[in-house]
Formats: structure tokens, C-alpha cells, sequence
């Protein structure tokens, strides 16, 4: 794309920054999936350096901030936009959407969706993609005060949810999502993550949600209720019920944090059933392999040591669900989504919906290789499929 074919898109950026009436500036949609960047936010701050354009780099795991001079800024931006297909530039008086397709480029101009000017002044308090001010459902749970700042025991809690929404934006923009997208969150606790990703959908995104939470006690899911009430999150509701038992008929979405053991082959096992997008799942605990290892091998001298043996009954029980995961259509990858010093589960495993060719005879043959090395005589995810 010719830099003067942007003109009129780049002008109304230099214009809201020379204005001061930028929100922000979103670019999304990559031309090229073998690109590894899947968004860039730009907004504008004032540091002790001078007024900076403050570029937000995500990439699916982890985000990178550079911040640059205003006039550098721009020319970073009309380089981006050769490499993807969508920008919004939000500001005060309208928001504009750029869009480029081959056959050249349309302006699409709205009312603001937001119309308060943010103040320039780098903020310490870090947001990321979930807003603090005004933000009812932070203040009632807990996480921020009534004069909406965050308290000083929920600073970790704060980062741990953002951390979560940065990997879920990006998961949810390489899964293939209808327009309206239905979320259960297994194993919901006190909602934490379930109001901040119906935040997060309904005010960060395009799509149209529909979130429940599912969870087995009920003081819980009566008071989440209350507070999705008092946030005005009409599309959120919370259900008693126990992760086995829940009807998943229609679930675009699947999410299950820490759920217990087998718990999470049974939340796994709901999002297979269902033909979910979207699969996430944080396993906790790993008591069901480990009580079958029955090892006759070279690896008898080092399982001996009760802590190796757990590890490797975490990494077997993990391996195998990501192979049966892929066994049934699922792409999947598993990763640490947070630091080791928040929490030791910190291991993610994630099922993107494929309609890819698949060899199941393969991978089922390689599940039963890892089960015969370690003398395991069944996995419960892999009963619970064989069941079904």
C-alpha cells in the first residue's frame, strides 16, 4: 500500500495527536498468519523525555512497550499498516476504521466510543486491557477501592487477570469465531477471569458474548449473580453445577482454570463433545496418573524421589491430553501463562478447533507408547472419549 493512498487516514492521526483528542489507535488483522505480532495499540503519553507515541506490541504470549517521538511514531505506523488490514483510531469526537483490502482502502467513520480525553501522564498503575475506573465488578469483588484504585493486597491478583485477557485476546484472533460467541467458565470460583472476560468481549472487541459461569457452590454463584447485576453485564450469569454434570450443547468458548484432577479432563472432555472453538484449560493437580505408574525401566532409579515422580506425572498427564486433544481436531499448544512466583500452576493448555486432516491412528498409537514406558492402565480423558 502507496504511503499517499494513507493520507487521509495518517492526517486524522497527526491531527488527534497534534489536538490532543487520541484515544487510541488499534491495528489488528495481519496479512500474513506466518506473522508472529497479531496487534499493535498506539495511544499517547507524556514522560519526563516529552509527549511520546507508546506502542504496545502483542504477540500470543507476552506483550512488548516501546515508546517513540511523535513523528517517528506515525512513520512506524504507516510501515504496520502494510503488514495488516484493519485500524481504528478512536478519539474524542468520532472514531474512525480503516480498512484495506486488495482493492485499495475505506474509511468507515462512527460516533466515539469514548468522549472523556485520557490524561497524558504515564500511568504506574498499569490497566492493560480491563479498565479500573468505573469498573463495578472490580470494586465488589474486591480488587479496587470505592475510589477506584487498587488495593494494596490485590496488586498480583490485578496483573494475573490482565496476563490472562492479553493470552485470550490473542487466542480468540487466530480461532475461527462466529460474531456471537457463547463462554462457559468451568469452575468458576468467585469470577474473577468470567467478569473480566465478558469485560473484555463486550467492551474490547467486536463480538456479541454470552458468558456463564459454572460452579459448585452455590453461595458463590448467587453472589456473582448480584454483582453481574449491579455491572449492568446482561449476557453473564452464573450457574451452580459441577463441571461432569453440565449440559455443553452449544460452546464456542471452553474455559477451565485450575480445576482439580480429573476435572479437567471432564471440562476438556465437555469442549471435545460440544466442538468448541476455543479450548483453555490451567490443570491442577495430577493425582490419577501418578497413582498407576508402575515403571520397570531405566527410569525406576530417578522415580524413586517422590517429587521427580509428581513432575513427571504432571508432564505425562498433560502430554497425553494434549494428544488426545489433537486426536479429536485440536491444535493445541501448552505454555506457562504466569510467573512461577504467583503460582506453581502455571502450565496452560490450549485446543484451537482445526478442520485439518488427522491421523488418529498415529497419535493413539503414541498415547499407548507413553502409557506401556510408564505401566499406566488408563487415562480418565481417555475414558471418558471412549465412552461417550
Amino acid at each position: 500500500m502507496k504511503e499517499s493512498n494513507l493520507n487521509p487516514f495518517i492526517s486524522k492521526i497527526e491531527n488527534s495527536v497534534s489536538e490532543r483528542t487520541i484515544i487510541k489507535l488499534t491495528i489488528s488483522n495481519r496479512n500474513c498468519k506466518e506473522n508472529k505480532l497479531l496487534k499493535v495499540f498506539v495511544k499517547l503519553i507524556e514522560i519526563k523525555h516529552g509527549v511520546k507515541l507508546s506502542f504496545v506490541y502483542r504477540y500470543a504470549t507476552n506483550d512488548i512497550t516501546k515508546n517513540f517521538g511523535v513523528q517517528k511514531g506515525i512513520n512506524i505506523i504507516v510501515n504496520l499498516l502494510n503488514d495488516f488490514s484493519n485500524a481504528i483510531l478512536f478519539t474524542c469526537n468520532e472514531d474512525t476504521e480503516l480498512i484495506i483490502s486488495k482493492k485499495g482502502f475505506e474509511l468507515k467513520q462512527s460516533a466515539p466510543k469514548f468522549q472523556e480525553t485520557p490524561s497524558l501522564k504515564h500511568d504506574h498503575q498499569k490497566t492493560g486491557l480491563i479498565d479500573i475506573e468505573n469498573n463495578v465488578y472490580l470494586r465488589e469483588l474486591g480488587v479496587t477501592t470505592s475510589e477506584w484504585k487498587i488495593k494494596k493486597d490485590m496488586h498480583d491478583k490485578f496483573r494475573q487477570i490482565n496476563k490472562f485477557i492479553e493470552i485470550f485476546d490473542s487466542l480468540i484472533n487466530e480461532a475461527n469465531l462466529p460474531p456471537k460467541i457463547y463462554v462457559a467458565d468451568m469452575g468458576s470460583g468467585k469470577g474473577y477471569l468470567t467478569f473480566a472476560v465478558y469485560d473484555f468481549l463486550i467492551n474490547k472487541t467486536k463480538y456479541t458474548p454470552f458468558v456463564t459461569g459454572i460452579e459448585y457452590r452455590k453461595e458463590l454463584v448467587d453472589s456473582c449473580n448480584v454483582i453481574a447485576q449491579k455491572a449492568n453485564f446482561s449476557n453473564l450469569t452464573f450457574k451452580s453445577g459441577s463441571i461432569g454434570t453440565t449440559q455443553t450443547d452449544n460452546i464456542d468458548v471452553l474455559i477451565a482454570l485450575h480445576a482439580c484432577d480429573t476435572a479437567t479432563d471432564d471440562a476438556i472432555f465437555k469442549g471435545i463433545i460440544a466442538k468448541s472453538g476455543l479450548i483453555i484449560c490451567a490443570p491442577c493437580c495430577h493425582k490419577q496418573i501418578r497413582k498407576q505408574f508402575n515403571v520397570n525401566n531405566e527410569f525406576t532409579s530417578f522415580l524413586k524421589h517422590g517429587i521427580l515422580e509428581e513432575r513427571q506425572a504432571e508432564l505425562i498427564t498433560d502430554a497425553i491430553r494434549a494428544l488426545l486433544m489433537e486426536a479429536h481436531g485440536y491444535k493445541t499448544k501448552v505454555f506457562e501463562f504466569i510467573s512461577n512466583e504467583h503460582t506453581a500452576k502455571n502450565i496452560m493448555i490450549v485446543g484451537k478447533k482445526t478442520d485439518g486432516i488427522i491421523n488418529r491412528d498415529e497419535i493413539l498409537e503414541k498415547i499407548k507408547a507413553i502409557k506401556d514406558f510408564y505401566g499406566i492402565k488408563e487415562h480418565y480423558l481417555e475414558k471418558l472419549l471412549q465412552n461417550r
